[in-house]
């Protein structure tokens, strides 16, 4: 590996027209206020950041909230979409494409500027930052990191569709901002959800402790990078198919295999949850233009001695169950009613618990990833990057070239040794064909 990247250039990309439009945010929205997401994208090609910049500009245009600043109001927070932009940096360093995707998932990678979530709530930080890396052998990533309150995964694809649509000369996708959230999900949500909240006020033993994981998790966690081929999940979706005799999605089978082999190779006997993020748009006929958070979750549990088909049988059995629903929407509003917006500080989501080694898995394949071309290039891979460590956190890719999986996950230190070790590749890859071969970018790379 070479040295410290070297900055190039600095610029803040505008999109030269300041809507005005005012984005009253949702409670999820407040609730996920404090955190960024960042994500990778690396391409085999030089990519020119002219033309990066040009249409990016022109994506703004059309989802404005990226472009835009947050406020605090007393009741709330808004984002203003004025065009403040989004700044963007250019770096070149001396390393490889392989080299680059192997420290990807790292905080301190360099390949991101992450976006000061807290920070970002008085205006002074944007919403999105950008970094572009020149690679010594001819690749780029693209470093992008942007506030959660913004919107999720869907509403990030439609920023990064129509960047890529304004950049190649394709159609701009439609996009719709809606600009209460909250009363836009009240009109068009049914009038009963599941009546499980998404989050809970933990009393002060359990407030402390969680406090803690959250001060010591750049330390005490590591981010590990598993990496499955498609003939690895064929042959574990046709086993686990003909051991429940039932159908099952590759997520069920992902899903559960994960997560029994984690708890397997754990020294912990209790009852474990599985978190999925669903997205609530196809459930409840919303479109996909729509932004924001628009998320619900599925809380699964998992016996100690539950197997792999079992656990998936069971993810599917409360997918499809019309008595179960991931939306939480009215439920999380009366816990707010309850106990008073000033307490909103103290609620923490049901998905963070590691002392019960609650398991939250973010699945992001299936958003259209191969369509994400810059001047015809096609994407290589996307990588999730970990600017807040927090253990039993997960994310599943598609893998290089839109084959396969990737799936990142932190856990503690001395997990991740484990995971890394003999046994623990046997058991995550027991289902991966012998002598099959992985892809040069992930061969002899850091990824299990």
């Amino acid at each position: 590996m070479g040295g410290w990247p070297q900055l190039v250039e600095t610029r803040t990309v505008r999109s030269g027209a300041a809507p005005g439009t005012v984005v009253r945010l949702g409670l999820r929205d407040e609730m996920l206020s404090n955190i960024p997401v960042t994500i990778i994208l690396f391409y085999a090609h030089p990519l020119p950041v002219d033309d990066l910049a040009g249409g990016l500009a022109r994506a703004l245009g059309v989802v404005p909230v990226f472009g835009g600043r947050m406020r605090t109001v007393p009741d709330g927070l808004e984002i203003v979409c004025g065009d403040e932009g989004v700044p963007m940096e250019v770096f070149a360093i001396d390393e490889t494409l392989a080299e680059a995707v192997g420290r990807a998932a790292m905080p301190n990678s360099g390949l991101a500027a992450h976006c000061e979530a807290t920070a970002a709530h008085d205006g002074s930080r944007p919403l999105l930052t950008v970094r572009i890396s020149r690679l010594s052998d001819g690749g780029t990533a693209i470093g992008t990191s942007f506030h959660h309150s913004v919107g999720d995964m869907q509403t990030y694809m439609l920023l990064m569709r129509a960047w890529s649509a304004a950049v190649d000369g394709a159609p701009m996708p439609e996009v719709t901002v809606v600009e209460d959230r909250d009363g836009y999900l009240d009109r068009v949500l049914p009038p009963l959800d599941n009546d499980r909240t998404s989050f809970r006020v933990p009393d002060a033993a359990e407030a402390a402790l969680l406090e803690a994981e959250i001060q010591a998790s750049a330390r005490a966690n590591r981010a590990v990078q598993l990496y499955f081929t498609d003939a690895e999940v064929a042959r574990m979706r046709a086993e686990l198919i003909a051991e429940t005799g039932r159908k099952l999605s590759t997520n069920d089978v992902l899903a559960a295999h994960v997560h029994t082999t984690l708890r397997d190779l754990d020294d912990y006997d209790g009852v474990r949850h599985l978190t999925m993020p669903v997205n609530i748009r196809p459930r409840h006929e919303v479109p996909d233009a729509v932004i924001g958070n628009l998320l619900g979750e599925a809380h699964v549990p998992c016996g100690p001695q539950s197997t792999a088909a079992e656990f998936a049988a069971q993810i599917r059995s409360w997918l499809e169950d019309p008595g179960q629903t991931p939306v939480s929407f009215r439920a999380d509003h009366r816990l707010i009613a309850e106990i008073g917006r000033e307490r909103m500080a103290d609620c923490v989501p049901y998905a963070f618990d590691p002392p019960h080694r609650t398991f939250s898995l973010s699945n992001w394949t299936r958003f259209g990833i191969e369509g994400l071309t810059f001047g015809g290039h096609p994407l290589v891979l996307m990588s999730p990057s970990t600017p807040v460590s927090l253990p039993w956190v997960a994310w599943l890719v598609e893998g290089v070239d839109v084959t396969g999986f990737l799936l990142t996950l932190v856990v503690p230190v001395r997990f991740a040794a484990k995971l890394r070790g003999a046994d623990g590749r046997a058991r995550l890859h027991r289902y991966r064909p012998e002598g099959e071969e992985l892809p040069a970018l992930i061969a002899g790379g850091r990824m299990i």
